[in-house]
């Protein structure tokens, strides 16, 4: 689980990740400038949230519980695309997930989406 900060330096929720997916770790050249800005803002960072990531499905089930929306990635699917909505629950490997639209309008019924297909979850944040 981590805590990213935006491009405006401003921490932004939470972002989970699949370990297989990370080819390469590097240090932030930057750190210590968004650090210090961070800091003068008095903006610190958010405390870990009671989110389960002992599997894709407990971290779905249980950030669903935490926070209002939760938004998926399917980057195997579609790169440029998330979906962002309330977690209704998983069946059969099968998240189904009620959406918001960018109209901020509710759809009427959730869609589903397959477990394995989700590459990384965000909440949380803007």
């Amino acid at each position: 689980m981590l805590a990213p900060v935006s491009d405006r330096i401003r921490c932004d929720g939470f972002e989970c990740i699949r370990c297989a997916d990370v080819k390469d770790l590097r240090p932030d050249p930057y750190a210590t400038f968004v650090e210090t800005a961070l800091k003068k803002r008095s903006e610190r960072r958010p405390k870990k949230p009671r989110v389960s990531v002992g599997s894709i499905e407990e971290l779905l089930l249980s950030a669903g519980r935490a926070f209002p929306l939760v938004t998926i990635h399917r980057e195997q699917v579609d790169l440029e695309v998330c979906w962002i909505g309330r977690v209704q629950g998983i069946d059969r490997g099968r998240l189904s997930l009620l959406e918001i639209g960018p109209d901020a309008k509710w759809e009427d019924s959730p869609e589903e989406y397959r477990v394995a297909e989700i590459t990384r979850v965000n909440f949380g944040g803007d």
